[in-house]
């Protein structure tokens, strides 16, 4: 089970487009076009936000692309995890819309951190 973050790509520096894939047993699902505006609340912030509160919190947390295509939501589990559920969208007006999720659990400290790390850097194009 797992999420790739891929095939990045940008136009200008207002936006940073990217595919998205989720794999579980007997699912694949990928969305081509995933866009991160720079004037949006990206998901790096959110991810390091989790990580930052690795005691736990009460409840869901969750965020969205401002196209609604990918959205991610986090709870805490004892033990010290985060199930992270990764859910696409594409095309959420569109006739025929179809919608996949699979979620992951991270420890809360650093695998969340590196987690954090690793798409700050994805999305700003840095080499891993």
């Amino acid at each position: 089970m797992g999420v790739t973050f891929c095939d990045r790509f940008s136009f200008d520096a207002d936006s940073v487009h990217y595919a998205v894939e989720l794999e579980a047993p007997g699912l694949t699902a990928r969305v081509n076009e995933v866009v991160a505006w720079s004037w949006d609340r990206d998901l790096a912030p959110f991810l390091e936000g989790l990580a930052a509160d690795y005691r736990g919190w009460d409840g869901e947390r969750s965020w969205q692309t401002n196209d609604r295509d990918l959205a991610v939501s986090a709870v805490f589990r004892s033990g010290g995890y985060v199930g992270l559920t990764w859910n696409l969208h594409p095309w959420p007006k569109a006739a025929g819309r179809w919608g996949a999720a699979v979620t992951t659990w991270l420890e809360a400290g650093e695998q969340m951190a590196s987690l954090a790390s690793d798409i700050r850097q994805f999305l700003a194009g840095e080499q891993q």
